[in-house]
């Protein structure tokens, strides 16, 4: 057969691709006329949020003055967080000594913003935390380099918020993990050890746990024995946390091909060299969205320390209410809470996708 009997195809032009915001548009939003209709009503109701909330929230607001100029014609009395703002951000701290717990956040969260960048992780990095959890816990006490000795007991608001939430979270990431590495052991009684622990904390609410810390424990010491209540809390915090950790992590060891055990073995690695280098790296790189979740868990139940007698973030929003000149600016009040707990928990949940990326972009290399 000669190429002169093959049949002649005409010649086409390539399908043109439409790409941009208005083609997008007709695509998803109004590919059919109930979609169209569908995207028209929705599109009205935002409109008509968004008006209200910006005109309540911005243009009608009242930003400063006393409480005399919010009125119900007016907007948002934002004023309040003017008068009341220092008292729900750092609860009963001294007041003349208040620029102390703002040094020690602006602090903390420049050691977390430095942390982000994984080429910065090394050495420095970590004696950069050791100094900066001295001078922290300096700020926050005092009683040397002449700053006036603050105790515990008049700390509250955002700092202590904070210091639960690190605190409970940093000490309970390695209990969970030797948790789950014992919950999957072979030896029997470590392994009963660890499934009691795990069911037993997390079948009871956190409530009990702080209440057990901060009111029983103490009757359990022999007379004049006694701790501190804010480290009773953190301990009670960081057991309970450790838990819901050694699931998590849990999860992702048996998610691990076996083959990587098996490689392990083969290797001739020891059980902790075998553990650490090969089968703990990928087990957390896995569950780093439950981890995350379950640290911004932990950020949020630690309002639940207002039943034991702590200060904390959402407690001192809620005592500055009881001023009765104040009371009527409630949801501006709360709507500044949730913001800030909103910025503390978005900031989690986009720095562990961002790492999550990074780490598996790392695996297929």
């Amino acid at each position: 057969m000669s190429t002169a009997d093959l049949p002649v195809v005409p010649v086409q032009q390539a399908p043109t691709v439409r790409i941009g915001a208005l083609q997008w548009l007709r695509t998803n939003l109004f590919n059919t006329w109930y979609n169209a209709v569908l995207s028209v009503l929705a599109l009205a109701l935002i409109c008509l949020v968004v008006e209200r909330a910006v005109g309540w929230g911005l243009i009608g607001a009242v930003w400063s003055g006393p409480a005399s100029a919010c009125t119900e014609d007016t907007g948002a009395c934002w004023a309040v967080l003017g008068e009341k703002g220092r008292f729900i951000v750092f609860g009963r701290y001294t007041y003349d000594e208040q620029w102390r717990p703002l040094v020690f956040l602006l602090l903390f969260v420049g050691l977390v913003g430095v942390s982000t960048f994984r080429r910065l992780w090394s050495k420095w990095l970590g004696l950069a935390w050791a100094l900066g959890l001295i001078a922290m816990g300096v700020l926050m006490w005092g009683g040397v380099l002449g700053l006036r000795f603050v105790s515990h007991e008049d700390w509250g608001g955002l700092p202590l918020t904070v210091i639960l939430a690190v605190t409970a979270g940093t000490f309970g990431f390695p209990i969970g993990i030797v948790l789950a590495l014992g919950r999957r052991s072979r030896l029997p009684a470590i392994r009963a050890v660890s499934v009691a622990y795990i069911e037993l904390i997390r079948g009871v609410p956190l409530i009990t746990v702080l209440f057990m810390a901060a009111v029983m424990f103490p009757l359990f010491l022999p007379p004049g024995m006694n701790f501190d209540k804010l480290l009773r809390v953190v301990v009670g915090l960081m057991l309970f946390e450790a838990a819901y950790i050694a699931e998590v992590v849990r999860g992702g060891l048996q998610a691990l091909p076996k083959g990587q055990y098996e490689a392990a073995d083969a290797l001739g690695l020891t059980y902790w060299r075998k553990t650490r280098l090969i089968v703990l790296p990928q087990a957390l790189r896995l569950v780093i969205p439950g981890l995350v979740n379950t640290f911004i868990g932990l950020f949020k139940d630690t309002s639940l320390v207002v039943i034991i007698g702590l200060f904390d973030f959402l407690f001192g929003a809620k005592t500055a209410l009881n001023d009765p000149v104040w009371r009527s600016a409630y949801i501006e009040v709360y709507l500044f809470v949730a913001a800030v707990y909103f910025c503390f928990c978005f900031f989690m949940s986009k720095y562990s996708q961002s790492l999550e990326r990074d780490l598996q972009k790392s695996a297929r290399r």
